[in-house]
């Protein structure tokens, strides 16, 4: 019997934070979506580091998706920083 040690969920949970952040309509919860998303991806990339194997696409969409919540935050701190002067 093959046992795999990667958690079968680990895999979805940081991809489902991950669409919930980029699709949030609410912009009062928009960086509390990222910061679990971020979260999320970092613990999944750790899993992934201790595991054995190839994980490749899995850690360049990690990669990816990372680069695109930074992005987004940084999208919507300006968007309060211009809020702000205004």
């Amino acid at each position: 019997m093959s046992s795999n040690p990667l958690p079968p969920a680990g895999g979805i949970l940081w991809r489902e934070l991950y669409k919930t952040a980029l699709f949030e309509p609410d912009p009062g919860k928009l960086l509390e979506d990222v910061m679990h998303a971020e979260s999320a991806i970092v613990v999944r990339a750790r899993q992934l580091f201790g595991q054995p194997g190839d994980h490749i696409e899995e850690e360049r969409d990690l990669d990816d998706a990372m680069y695109a919540l930074q992005a987004l935050r940084s999208c919507v701190q300006s968007r309060s920083s211009l809020s702000d002067v205004a």
